[in-house]
C-alpha cells in the first residue's frame, strides 16, 4: 500500500512516524507498506536466518536478521533478510547493537510475496548495490528460483535443485543449493 501525505514528508520526519505492523518503507518520498508475509514467505525467511547464523555468526564473520530497517542513501528499507559482516555491525556507546542501521546490509535478500511488485523490490535490492551492498538475492518461493544481483549488477537466476546459489565472498562457507532452499517449505 502507497500513502501519499498531502505535504511531502523528509525521510527525518518519516523515521519519527512510529512504526507500522508490516512494516512502511520510505522511498522517493512516498510511503510504502510491505506486504503481510504469508507461509511460504514465513517459512523461508525464518529457515534462512537461522541458517546463516548457524554457519556465520559462531565464527564470527556476519550476524543475519530478519526485518531490519537499513536507512541509507535517502531511502529507509526494510528488506527481509538482511546480512552484516560483524565489522560493519553499528553500535552504541556500550559496544552492544545498535537500534539504528544508516548504513547498506552487505548482503540483502528479498522473498516474494503474492500480489507485491518485483519491480519495487528490485528497485530496492539495486538501491542496496549502489550503496555498497555486496551482494542481492530475489528468492520467488511460487516459481521455486532464486535471482542473484552481484554488486556489479549482473544478473543470474537459479532455479535447478542441484543449484548452489551464490554467495558473497565473506559468507564463502554458507552453502545452500535450491533444492535445500526450497525443501524447507515441504518440511
Amino acid at each position: 500500500m502507497v500513502q501519499t501525505p498531502t505535504k511531502p514528508l523528509t525521510l527525518e520526519e518519516f523515521l519519527q512516524i512510529p512504526e507500522t505492523k508490516p512494516a512502511s518503507e520510505f522511498i522517493n518520498g512516498q510511503i510504502i507498506q510491505k506486504p503481510m508475509p504469508q507461509g511460504k514467505h514465513s517459512t523461508v525467511q525464518g529457515d534462512l536466518v537461522s541458517s546463516v547464523n548457524t554457519v556465520l555468526k559462531p565464527n564470527r564473520i556476519a550476524r543475519a536478521y530478519p526485518e531490519l530497517r537499513c536507512t541509507f542513501g535517502g531511502r529507509s528499507l526494510v528488506p527481509d533478510v538482511t546480512v552484516f559482516t560483524l565489522e560493519r555491525i553499528p553500535r552504541d556507546e556500550n559496544g552492544k547493537v545498535s537500534n539504528t542501521f544508516s548504513i547498506a546490509p552487505d548482503w540483502t535478500i528479498e522473498i516474494l510475496s503474492p500480489d507485491q511488485s518485483q519491480t519495487k523490490v528490485v528497485r530496492n535490492i539495486l538501491h542496496c548495490l549502489a550503496h555498497g551492498t555486496q551482494m542481492g538475492w530475489l528468492i520467488d518461493p511460487e516459481e521455486e528460483l532464486v535471482f542473484v544481483y552481484f554488486a556489479d549488477r549482473t544478473l543470474a537466476v537459479f532455479e535447478e535443485q542441484s543449484d548452489r546459489i551464490p554467495v558473497p565472498p565473506f559468507a564463502e562457507s554458507f552453502h545452500l543449493s535450491i533444492g535445500q532452499l526450497f525443501s524447507w517449505l515441504s518440511e
